[in-house]
């Protein structure tokens, strides 16, 4: 009996101000665990940016007429990026995409997730019959390079691999490559620079400029 009643002493005062606290620390790092698990979930739900109102890089003629050389093998097209920091002033980095000549049909085909009620996307993939895919991987945003002996995309990090359309075939990356939007403007074109959250099936922008 007396062991049954050591049971039902509160103890101390200290002591019972060390279970409280034991008690407030376990209920506080539930809580972290489960914010650090709610917080991925909660960002497949995130709206989606509205990038009809993000700002383009607009390429000079030079750029423009790379991009008028792609064809269905793709090419690097450079041009600069206006970066705009709440705490910095804006300010020009370089920059690149693939671009791949290509008509609706085709990528449609090949990438039916782009197209249709599924498509996340906030704007058409294709305009003037090109696709402008951004080079970070979907996965954890490594650069892939376009192998031309195999004919695809490899990334040099976590080994994923696309086609020429982004078209995801090996790898951990849960997408194919991201296109970026292409503006057309009286023979000119810009591109819109949009960073998207990796290692998701979803297109969730992050930043766009």
């Amino acid at each position: 009996m007396a062991h049954a009643e050591a049971y039902k002493d509160d103890g101390t005062p200290a002591e019972q101000s060390r279970r409280t606290f034991m008690v407030q620390m376990v209920l506080a790092l539930g809580g972290v665990i489960g914010l650090g698990i709610a917080i991925p979930v909660a960002g497949s739900l995130i709206p989606l940016a509205d990038t009809s109102k993000a700002g383009g890089s607009p390429l000079t003629p030079e750029e423009f007429a790379a991009l008028q050389k792609a064809t269905d093998t793709p090419i690097k097209v450079s041009f600069k990026v206006k970066m705009k920091d709440a705490y910095l002033p804006e300010a020009q980095t370089d920059e690149g995409v693939w671009a791949v000549k290509t008509d609706q049909a085709t990528l449609k085909a090949k990438r039916p997730e782009l197209f249709g009620i599924e498509n996340d996307l906030p704007y058409p993939a294709i305009t003037m019959g090109f696709v402008l895919f951004s080079p970070i991987c979907p996965h954890l945003g490594c650069r892939p390079d376009w192998k031309n002996e195999i004919k695809k995309f490899v990334c040099p990090c976590h080994g994923s691999q696309f086609t020429n359309l982004g078209e995801h075939t090996a790898g951990p990356a849960q997408r194919g490559l991201d296109p970026l939007p292409l503006k057309a403007h009286s023979g000119t074109a810009e591109v819109t620079w949009i960073v998207y959250a990796p290692n998701t099936p979803h297109h969730i922008v992050l930043s766009y400029a």
